[in-house]
């Protein structure tokens, strides 16, 4: 059993809904469901009965899978915190008090933003307690323990960007599409600056003006909860890609300045649109890449992630971070991750076959 504790921030966006940014669903009213899918197949191994199995247009199912195929193989603790769901979950969550973030395209899309960090600041330090009852006895102070920070929001990678300019960083971010629509984000991002009054840069030095106007409440939670476990010395790795390094860039504008490690996937750092190396040496993050070898596999999640779909998400960098530490061996990654993949999607096909026949009597 690992040390770690795997924190999920899950929440959505208007932003999400924009034609052609996401495929962290298979459409726009899907896109609603999958984080708070994501969670249900972290925590339990399949979604609720009432959840769909999040999957892009093309298929491919959400990272959360293998996210849960490592933690069925490694064992770690899992909190999931609701940071806007608009759907939902089955799964128990800590909450942080916020809606789902607006359209960034519109002024003020995370009005709430300073209020959501503050009150993620102040969860940070119990954020690992093992017996679950929120005391300060047995966080992860003292422990020792690792928490692994993730997220799940669909469109969040351009919400990144638009944070990322706001507070005059490199702006580039990765995608779940296999091919980046770069210059459609960045299309919105400069919409959204027009609509909120700012140039790039305007809001270096004020993380919480950079999420307000250009951000998600996933942000403001995700950056509050770095902020926080920095306050009590807690150890942090950022699991996920260029998402996460717009929260290190947050924490780092709001103060932060001990060095912070960054846990994404080989899909991530392979992506030359990305270049999310250069963005964690702007930010002073240590990189780690893991390659689960996924293209040795001839199942179909697997060839559509090694093409570039749903290249991280939900912690899947940070999971594979650990099994690669726990001397995993990535062949028994894969075969966890078809087993759990064929299980989801026959559940699905024979949910969706009985509900066909229901509707034909």
């Amino acid at each position: 059993m690992s040390d770690a504790t795997l924190v999920v921030v899950a929440g959505t966006t208007e932003t999400a809904a924009i034609d052609g940014i996401s495929a962290a669903g298979a459409d726009p009213t899907l896109r609603r469901h999958t984080p708070s899918a994501d969670l249900e197949i972290v925590a339990d191994g399949r979604p609720a009965p009432d959840s769909p199995v999040p999957v892009s247009p093309s298929g491919c199912p959400t990272p959360a899978v293998v996210t849960r195929a490592v933690r069925d193989l490694v064992g770690f603790e899992f909190v999931a915190v609701d940071a806007g769901l608009a759907v939902p979950t089955a799964t128990p969550t800590r909450g942080v008090d916020a809606g789902p973030g607006g359209d960034i395209r519109e002024a003020d899309p995370v009005p709430d933003a300073e209020a959501i960090f503050e009150r993620a600041r102040a969860m940070a330090p119990v954020l690992a307690d093992r017996d679950g009852d929120g005391s300060d006895t047995d966080d992860v102070t003292a422990t020792g323990a690792e928490i692994l920070l993730a997220e799940t929001i669909p469109g969040g990678t351009t919400t990144a960007l638009g944070v990322l300019t706001a507070l005059g960083e490199r702006p580039i971010v990765s995608s779940s599409l296999a091919a980046n629509p770069l210059a459609s984000k960045r299309a919105v991002v400069e919409e959204g600056l027009s609509a909120s009054g700012l140039d790039p840069g305007d809001a270096a030095g004020d993380p919480i003006t950079a999420v307000q106007q250009m951000g998600d409440p996933v942000l403001a939670a995700a950056a509050g909860l770095v902020v926080g476990a920095a306050d009590r010395d807690v150890p942090v790795t950022l699991a996920g890609g260029t998402q996460l390094a717009a929260v290190a860039a947050l924490a780092r504008h709001a103060g932060v300045d001990r060095r912070l490690a960054l846990a994404t996937t080989a899909f991530v750092a392979d992506d030359p649109t990305a270049d999310v190396a250069a963005l964690a040496t702007d930010l002073d993050l240590s990189l780690t890449a893991t390659d689960p070898a996924f293209d040795e596999s001839d199942h179909p999640a697997m060839a559509a992630y090694a093409r570039g779909e749903a290249k991280e998400g939900v912690g899947m960098g940070g999971a594979l971070a650990l099994a690669d530490r726990a001397g995993v061996p990535a062949g028994d990654v894969r075969a966890r991750v078809a087993t759990l993949t064929d299980r989801l999607l026959a559940e699905r096909e024979a949910a969706t076959t009985g509900a066909a026949g229901g509707d034909s009597r």
